[in-house]
């Protein structure tokens, strides 16, 4: 083990605080982190981003249900097609070359940036708020209450467009470790007009248990390779990127309660585009 990799203590704490606060996958930062600045082999990287975010999405899984934000009922219908699905995914990983799993990232980060941008601009949010406000005091399905006495009345809608996001995502998470959370919360806000801090709460309960699942089949691959230097990477990274999620995941939920989350937003998606054209150029597949 190399503790060389202490710099990612304190960038693994402003990851986790800008994932908490957004409700986007902390994998979509910390893969490219460790495959463009690390240069680390993918299914090295994608396996530490997997275990870096399932640290820091349970310690914000624990301070958004102390908040009482989180739809379990709605939750674990998701789950019941993304667990599987990540399963696959993360299967299915082994029998991509490296050049092919860099490329599926890099434009799967470019769909999800250009999603995030169409989906909450600011114009856009305003109108849904207000349309939500307006339903939620005669038609709503959903009724939750915060820790902070604030009721959210609200109506899932298009459930089986919702389970083929969570069974997408899931596979994409079990492959390349991103797209659950930037799916599920583009469903259950820009479609279904959720409250926003419902939704970021719920899709972390999702992406906890599906990053579980798809985790364990990627580690169980590295410890049957019998790999240790693989095994090594992974722990000389997790040393000081865990503490830092685990501290970046308590933050997260008092920070979304106090910035706009539209600009926050609009700032991921174009760093997202900007990653992913970045690594495509790396690989010579733009110029």
């Amino acid at each position: 083990m190399t503790y060389d990799y202490w710099p990612l203590f304190p960038v693994s704490i402003l990851i986790s605080t800008i994932a908490m606060s957004s409700g986007v996958g902390g994998a979509v930062f910390f893969a490219p982190l460790f495959i463009i600045v690390l240069k680390l082999n993918p299914a090295v990287a994608i396996g530490a981003a997997l275990m870096t975010e399932l640290f820091g999405f349970s310690s914000g899984l624990l301070a958004y249900a102390r908040r009482r934000l989180i739809d379990y009922r709605l939750g674990l219908s998701l789950l019941i097609y993304s667990v599987p699905a990540a399963i696959i995914g993360s299967l299915s990983a082994d029998f991509f070359p490296p050049i092919v799993l860099k490329t599926i990232f890099a434009v799967g980060i470019i769909f999800i940036g250009l999603q995030l941008y169409l989906s909450f601009k600011r114009e856009e949010k305003e109108r849904l708020d207000t349309e939500i406000a307006q339903e939620s005091r005669t038609h709503f399905e959903s009724t939750l209450i915060g820790s902070d006495g604030t009721t959210y009345n609200y109506t899932v809608c298009e459930k089986s467009m919702g389970r083929l996001f969570a069974a997408v995502g899931g596979f994409f998470v079990g492959i390349i470790s991103v797209g659950l959370a930037e799916l599920e919360e583009y469903q259950l806000v820009a479609r279904c007009r959720v409250p926003s801090p419902v939704a970021v709460a719920t899709s972390i309960f999702v992406v906890v248990v599906t990053v579980l699942v798809a985790s364990v089949g990627h580690f169980y691959h590295f410890f049957t390779a019998g790999d240790t230097q693989v095994l090594s990477q992974v722990y000389s990274l997790a040393i000081f990127t865990v503490p830092g999620v685990l501290i970046g995941g308590q933050l997260g939920p008092f920070v979304q309660a106090r910035v706009n989350p539209d600009k926050m937003k609009t700032i991921i998606s174009f760093l997202f585009i900007g990653i992913g054209i970045f690594m495509l150029a790396s690989l010579g597949l733009i110029r």
